[in-house]
Order: structure tokens, then C-alpha cells, then sequence
């Protein structure tokens, strides 16, 4: 600082004689060059005290070094030349434009635009000005003991710089429109990922929470059951069997069978079939259920009269030859791993494999979901039965489907393929040597639900040892991920007969847009998938369907409030 006010000083003595003489507004430019001066000088003043700076502030006030006099003479070359200034301005106009070109040009770089011309065209511009200030004559004026700037340099240069400066705003204003597009896109596509990555993760939420509704029990069943098996214990003697019914191995008879824990599922099917039925005494239902819920089934199908229909209720445990020496599922249950992968409904568990998730219920390991397979020596005096899961309504007469000439196959199914969807491609690993050996994969898939098996030629085509085969190789999961519809395809592959779509129609616990003539036209409507009736996630167009076959009247239901 105070060599800063030594510097004022002397510019003030020197000019003292002349003070009073010259206007204010001479003085205030005066001031103005002597702070630019200043200013510039400090910009270059800054080394360290064992290097001392020559051009620093107190190199000029020092007479003894030699470069004092020429900074004298350049700071009264400032208020001499005062093109000085105007050189100074176009110079910082021209560094300014060729900075902003350049910006533009590594903008256009990060954004990889399509048009390389327009990226070249930038790097030229902004080397074409940094040409145009290096040019010898025009870096001789910047110099500050360079010679006094004349005019007609001035002029040269301004003209110069002036249209390249037209040039870069011109530029800049074309693709001003263009880079703004980028930014949009470029946002726009970083929006698109960000909400890909939200979906996602949405899904597979939605996903295990989608598995545990489906695997939940709605708090109004659970007690219809636990009423219903209340009133077993409190009254066994109305229950028991009074014997063997002789019907319920009459082969001459349309035998039905339907596994099932859930007790109000499994009377809507006994329930729609014989109402729809044209000679009810002529059916005969074996309802077969866990342990657990043989009190509750015992009395939901003692306490009604079916039209003279014929119900059986047994419990699995009662059919002895299912042990795990025989059975490999009950074998296989009992391995630590895959029980984890069963009961371990952990986020992270679910959403490993999302299109498989409805496969990890754990009633896939559930013996009643596997009974299917074991027909023809559960019944061993039948000819033919006919299957259906518990999420099913019957809605017209079923015995047309024991005059279908079976052609000596064993399984009558509904196949659900169309285009690529449903192929055995989609069920099996056809990576593994032995399934691309033995199966086609397009072939076509077809469902559970509703199966007529000829149970004569199931013996002769030994498909039960079919199955136990492929269900032991299949110990580690490999051939195919979970379930029973794979080992079906698989023991039933070249033996199944195709019906008639309208026989049986399935997605009402899915597929919101199925058809309602196509509804009202089929012979059995399946609820499969997640959104089962009797849930409140069921899908509000189909409900009534299932709905109006559920014992409304029972005293039980009454008494639960179990309402839809």
C-alpha cells in the first residue's frame, strides 16, 4: 500500500504545475489511466522475495534497476496513447469470443452430436482468432514497451476481430437451437432410465407382494373353517362314516376329483357342477384334503344335500403308499435347500427370478399339489376321472366329456398355446442336453385345470414311473424351475388329446380382458393366477361368477361374515 501511495505521489508532483488548468473531466480520465496502470502492474507483481519480479511495483519506483525507466516510459505511454485502451477492448472482445467458441465446441464434444462439420466448424473459428491476436504486428502492440499503435492498425484489427465475432455469434445462434434439442434429449433419456429403473424395481415389489396376497387366507375363511371344525369336535358322532358307499367305486358313474385345504373353494365346484349337472345322483366327487382341514371339510359336505350326489372327503395321510420311499417330492422336501428356497420369502429371494415368482409358493410343495400324479392307484377300480383344481367353476353339464373317443391317449386337455406363447420352450431348460433330446420345443403347452385322464391307458403308458423319473433328475432344479405343470407336460408329452377350447377357459385370475361371450360359452372358467375370488384382490368382473355358487345361506358363513 504504501508503495501504491508513492506511485500516486509522483504522478501527482509531476503534474502539479499544470492541476489548476486542466477540467474536472480531464482529471477524472487522468485518474482512470493512472488506476489502470496500477492495476495492470499488480496483475504481473506477484513472485516470491528470492526471485524478485521486475516488472513488480517496487521494481518501477526503484531507480536503480534498469527496467524502471521503461515502465515510466509505458505508463506515460498510456496517457499519451490513448488507442491504448480502445486495443486493450477489442482485444478482451476477441479472447472473450474465441473462450465462448471454444466452450460451445467441447459442449458439442460431450454431447456427441451426429453433425462432426459443426464441431469442426467451432475448433476452426476459435483457432482463427487465436491466429488473428498472434499475429506479429498485433502481438508487438500488446507488448509494453511495444511501439505507439497507429490507427489504421487499430482500424485492421477491430474490422478483423469484428467478423470473426459475427461469424461465432451467427454460429452460435444456429446451433443454439440444435444444442438446446441435446439438452432435452439428453434429459429426457436420463428421465426415461431414471423411471426404467423406479418400474423396475416396482415390479418386483409388486411382484412378492402380489405372492403374498396370493399365498394369504382372508380372515373371514379362516373362520368358516375353524367354525366348521368347532362344530366336528363338539358333535363327532354326526359325522363319522357310516361305511363304505359302493357308488364311490362304481366306474360305471362320472367321478370327479378335486384336492384341496381350502373348504369354501372346494364346495363352489361341488356346487356349480352339480347344479349345472342334468343327473346329479350320477356324479360322485372325491374331495381329498391335508389333515388339518378334514373336520371342516367332513361337515361343509355333510350338512348339505348335493341332489343325491355322491362326496367323498379323505385326508392326504390316509393313502399310505405316499411316503417319501416312494413319492420323490416328499423325498426331496426334506432337503434343507429347498426348503429354503420355499419358506424364505425374502425380498431379495423374490425378485431374483420375477417371471418365475408365482412358482415359489410353497404349495407347490404341498403333497395335494402333486396327488395329480398319482390317480390311477388312488382309485384303482376307476376307468376314467375327471380332474379339477379349486379355482374353477363348472358352468354347464360335464358327462359329454366321457363319450370323447380318447384315441388311447391318456391326458384330455385344453392347449394354451398361440404364436410363441405357451411352447414347451417356455417351461423346460432346453439348454440341458436331456430335454433338448427327448421334447420339441415348440410344442404346444396346455393346462391344468380341467383333465380328463383315461386311467386304463395311464397304466399301460406307466406315466406315474414317468414322472418319478424325471422328478429325481430333476433334484437340483435344472431341467425345470418349479411347479407341477412342467412334470405334467413332461410325463404326459405325446399322450395328451386336445378339446375343444370351449370345455375349458382359464386367465379370470389374471387376464382382465377376456372375453364374456368367450366366458359364457366355456363349460369350466378357471381362476388361475394370482387374483384368486375369494380374495379382495380378485377382479371385480369375474367375481360374481364364482360368487353366486358360495352356501350363502350356511350357518357357518352367516356367522363369519363372509361377503363379497
Amino acid at each position: 500500500m504504501t508503495n501504491l501511495l508513492q506511485i500516486s505521489r509522483l504522478f501527482s508532483l509531476k503534474n502539479a504545475a499544470i492541476q489548476p488548468f486542466i477540467s474536472s473531466s480531464l482529471l477524472l480520465l487522468f485518474t482512470l489511466i493512472i488506476s489502470i496502470s496500477i492495476a495492470d502492474l499488480l496483475l504481473v507483481s506477484s513472485t516470491s522475495s528470492d526471485h524478485p519480479n521486475p516488472h513488480s511495483v517496487e521494481s518501477l519506483t526503484d531507480p536503480s534497476r534498469p527496467f524502471a525507466s521503461t515502465a515510466r516510459r509505458s505508463v506515460l505511454a498510456l496517457k499519451s496513447d490513448p488507442l491504448k485502451a480502445r486495443f486493450d477492448q477489442i482485444r478482451k472482445q476477441a479472447n472473450d469470443h474465441k473462450n465462448l467458441v471454444n466452450a460451445y465446441a467441447a459442449y458439442a464434444r460431450k454431447l456427441k452430436l451426429e453433425n462432426s462439420k459443426q464441431l469442426r466448424i467451432f475448433a476452426d473459428l476459435a483457432r482463427t482468432f487465436s491466429d488473428l491476436l498472434s499475429r506479429p504486428a498485433y502481438r508487438q502492440l500488446s507488448a509494453l514497451d511495444g511501439p505507439p499503435i497507429d490507427e489504421p492498425t487499430l482500424r485492421q484489427l477491430e474490422k478483423e476481430v469484428k467478423e470473426r465475432i459475427k461469424a461465432a455469434r451467427q454460429l452460435i445462434a444456429e446451433a443454439k437451437e440444435s444444442f438446446d434439442n441435446q439438452l432435452k434429449i439428453q434429459k429426457l433419456k436420463d428421465t426415461i432410465f431414471a423411471v426404467n429403473e423406479q418400474l423396475t424395481k416396482a415390479k418386483k415389489r409388486g411382484a412378492f407382494s402380489s405372492l403374498i396376497a396370493a399365498k394369504s387366507i382372508p380372515k373371514s375363511l379362516h373362520c368358516i373353517a375353524m367354525r366348521l371344525m368347532e362344530e366336528r369336535i363338539a358333535h363327532p358322532d354326526r359325522y363319522t362314516d357310516a361305511g363304505s358307499d359302493p357308488e364311490l367305486e362304481d366306474p360305471s358313474l362320472y367321478h370327479y376329483a378335486i384336492f384341496s385345504d381350502n373348504v369354501v373353494a372346494a364346495s363352489v365346484v361341488v356346487n356349480s357342477a352339480v347344479k349345472n349337472s342334468k343327473e346329479p345322483w350320477k356324479h360322485v366327487f372325491h374331495v381329498v384334503t391335508d389333515r388339518m382341514n378334514l373336520g371342516a371339510m367332513q361337515v361343509m359336505f355333510k350338512t348339505k344335500d348335493y341332489g343325491g350326489a355322491h362326496v367323498e372327503v379323505k385326508a392326504v395321510e390316509d393313502y399310505k403308499f405316499l411316503n417319501s420311499s416312494y413319492v420323490p417330492v416328499l423325498r426331496q422336501l426334506e432337503s434343507a435347500n429347498l426348503q429354503r428356497f420355499y419358506f424364505e420369502n425374502k425380498l431379495e429371494n423374490a425378485t431374483k427370478d420375477t417371471t418365475n415368482m408365482k412358482f415359489r409358493n410353497p404349495k407347490y410343495l404341498s403333497m395335494l399339489n402333486h396327488l395329480r400324479f398319482y390317480l390311477p392307484e388312488m382309485y384303482p377300480k376307476l376307468h376314467r376321472i375327471l380332474f379339477l383344481d379349486d379355482d374353477v367353476v363348472v358352468q354347464r353339464d360335464l358327462t359329454g366329456l366321457w363319450k370323447i373317443d380318447m384315441d388311447g391317449k391318456v391326458n384330455g386337455a385344453v392347449e394354451t398355446c398361440f404364436g410363441s406363447f405357451h411352447r414347451y420352450a417356455q417351461y423346460m431348460n432346453f439348454s440341458h442336453p436331456l430335454i433338448r433330446e427327448k421334447f420339441n420345443p415348440k410344442a404346444c403347452g396346455w393346462a391344468y385345470g380341467m383333465n380328463f385322464f383315461d386311467l386304463d391307458a395311464w397304466r399301460k403308458e406307466k406315466c406315474t414311473e414317468q414322472y418319478h423319473y424325471w422328478q429325481n433328475l430333476n433334484e437340483n432344479r435344472t431341467l425345470w424351475k418349479l411347479g407341477t405343470l412342467p412334470p405334467g407336460l413332461i410325463t404326459f408329452y405325446s399322450t395328451t388329446k386336445p378339446l375343444d377350447k370351449s370345455w375349458h377357459v382359464l386367465g379370470l385370475g389374471y387376464n382382465p380382458s377376456i372375453s364374456m361371450d368367450e366366458i359364457h360359452n366355456a363349460a369350466v372358467v378357471h381362476f388361475n393366477g394370482n387374483m384368486k375370488p375369494w380374495l379382495d384382490i380378485a377382479m371385480n368382473q369375474f367375481r360374481p361368477l364364482w360368487a353366486k355358487y358360495v352356501d350363502y345361506d350356511m350357518e357357518f358363513v352367516r356367522m363369519c361374515n363372509f361377503g363379497l
